[in-house]
C-alpha cells in the first residue's frame, strides 16, 4: 500500500502579499550562496565531554584555510542587538569565530578587480553551529548580535593592530555604498 508523503496544500491568498521562501541550503544544510572570492568557511563539529561539557576546535594550521599566520587574537564582546558595520582592511585577514551566543556576518566584495566584486554574502555563525569564517583584505564586514544574550566573537588576524597606523576603514552602518541593510 502507497502511503503519501504529501500533506494536503494549504490555499494562501495573494491578497496578503505573502512570499515562498528561496532556497537556500542543500539537503546537507550546506549554503547555496556563492561565496565571495578569497572567503571560507570551516565548520566546526562539538564534542560533547562527561558531564555535559563542550569542546569545540577554533583553529589549526593544518586545516590550510589561507596561508597567512596568526599574529594576534582579540574577542569582542556584542551586546543583542548591536551592529559594529562597516569595516574593511587593506593587509589584514580577518578569522571569525563566535564562541557565545549567535552573530549575522555580512559581506561585500569591494575589491574593484575581483571576479566577485559587488556580491554580498551572509553568514550565521554560533556556539550551536560553530564555524571560522575567513574575510580577505577589501572585503567589507558588518555583524550584527542575532541572540538574546551577550555574544562573543574571536578574531585570529594575520597581522597585530598597529596602533599609529591601523588598517582599519570604515563606512557609516546606513551607507548607500553597500546594498544591505542590517534589521534593527
Amino acid at each position: 500500500m502507497a502511503v503519501s508523503t504529501k500533506s494536503a496544500e494549504v490555499s494562501i491568498s495573494n491578497s496578503l502579499g505573502a512570499q515562498q521562501d528561496r532556497q537556500s541550503v542543500t539537503s546537507d544544510w550546506n549554503s547555496l550562496q556563492d561565496a565571495i572570492e578569497g572567503v571560507r568557511v570551516r565548520e566546526m563539529k562539538n564534542v560533547l565531554k562527561s558531564g555535559g561539557d563542550v569542546l569545540c576546535e577554533v583553529f589549526r594550521r593544518d586545516w590550510m584555510l589561507d596561508d597567512g599566520d596568526v599574529d594576534q587574537v582579540f574577542q569582542s564582546v556584542m551586546n543583542p542587538g548591536s551592529i559594529s558595520a562597516w569595516h574593511v582592511h587593506r593587509l589584514t585577514t580577518d578569522r571569525l569565530f563566535a564562541s557565545h551566543g549567535a552573530l549575522q556576518i555580512v559581506l561585500f566584495d569591494a575589491r574593484q578587480n575581483s571576479p566577485t566584486y559587488g556580491r554580498i554574502n551572509e553568514f550565521r555563525l554560533g556556539a550551536m553551529r560553530p564555524a571560522l569564517l575567513i574575510i580577505p583584505p577589501g572585503v567589507f564586514h558588518g555583524v550584527r548580535n542575532i541572540s538574546h544574550e551577550p555574544a562573543l566573537l574571536l578574531n585570529l588576524v594575520n597581522q597585530a593592530y598597529q596602533y599609529e597606523d591601523p588598517d582599519h576603514w570604515r563606512l557609516p552602518l546606513d551607507t548607500d555604498k553597500i546594498p544591505y541593510r542590517f534589521e534593527r
